[in-house]
């Protein structure tokens, strides 16, 4: 993304005794400025930690799993099975869980809450449909349909993926669509990855916004960074799993989609939380980072 950012400095067109004070109020605006930069700044810096950390956990997963070809195993004397009877068939599925659970082995799902409003952009969480992703985060539903339709359609792989901005003429029928639970066929990845950021953005309020922006400035590294996000509200929780998750999937195709976990951590940034002034903080996070 490239943009360029004008800033006008000075007491405007007034002279004399009016200029003495432009520049009291400038100073004052650009501390404010300058704050909010700060705190911008370090929000990306959680959410890049969210995300390697992510990372890291599932290389660790992968490399056990493939360690020598076979997965490690411990040596023990185990008896042969007798009455062994075939009850059922379960598949999992990552985006609806286990799938011919015999009733006795379900798990119980607290019912869900129907959605308050007409549209999903701009409303709570709590006021929507949510059901469970393959990690147990309770999320809207909405969120899940448009994940599952991103990756079934190639959005993983492809190029500049939530960084490269769709074609406004889509999305306004797209998030029609949306709010009626409906996910269209044939749907630009781009346009897809660019309505589940506007629905962050969109929220009433910021993922992050609960954290302390003292806090957040104190920050060093990944592991003080990971503790700080456990003092989110369990939905805020809940959302920013989902969403460093979906991260952590993007960066696994990196050689393909050209999104690394600083990219990818960048522009989703500005959408975690409601500050008065995201792209001037964005355009210094990149000229600082």
């Amino acid at each position: 993304m490239t943009g360029l950012v004008m800033v006008t400095k000075g007491g405007g067109c007034g002279g004399g005794a009016g200029a003495g004070g432009g520049k009291g109020g400038t100073r004052g605006t650009e501390s404010r400025s300058e704050e909010e930069e700060q705190n911008q700044l370090s929000m990306v810096a959680v959410l890049l930690a969210a995300v390697r950390k992510s990372l890291v956990s599932c290389r660790i997963e992968e490399g056990e799993e493939h360690h020598h070809g076979i997965p490690s195993v411990h040596h023990m004397d185990i008896g042969w099975p007798t009455n062994v009877q075939h009850i059922t068939h379960v598949t999992f599925d990552r985006f609806n869980g286990f799938l011919g659970l015999p009733v006795e082995f379900e798990v119980e799902i607290p019912c869900r809450v129907p959605s308050a409003s007409a549209s999903v952009f701009g409303v709570s969480a709590e006021s929507m449909q949510c059901s469970y992703d393959s990690r147990g985060n309770s999320v809207p539903t909405i969120l899940l349909l448009m994940q599952e339709r991103l990756y079934t359609q190639g959005g993983l792989k492809a190029e500049g993926i939530f960084r490269i901005n769709p074609e406004n003429g889509q999305e306004e029928h797209v998030r029609d669509q949306l709010n009626r639970g409906i996910v269209p066929d044939n749907i630009d990845v781009h346009c897809l990855a660019g309505l589940i950021k506007a629905w962050f953005r969109e929220l009433p309020s910021g993922v992050l916004d609960g954290l302390s922006p003292e806090e957040v400035l104190q920050c060093n590294t990944e592991e003080e960074s990971v503790e700080l996000v456990k003092q989110l509200k369990p939905t805020e929780s809940a959302l920013l799993n989902w969403a460093v998750n979906l991260m952590a999937d993007v960066v696994q195709e990196e050689d393909s989609n050209k999104m690394n976990a600083r990219n990818i951590a960048m522009v989703f940034a500005p959408n975690m939380t409601q500050m008065s002034d995201p792209l001037t903080a964005l355009m210094h996070a990149v000229q600082v980072m």
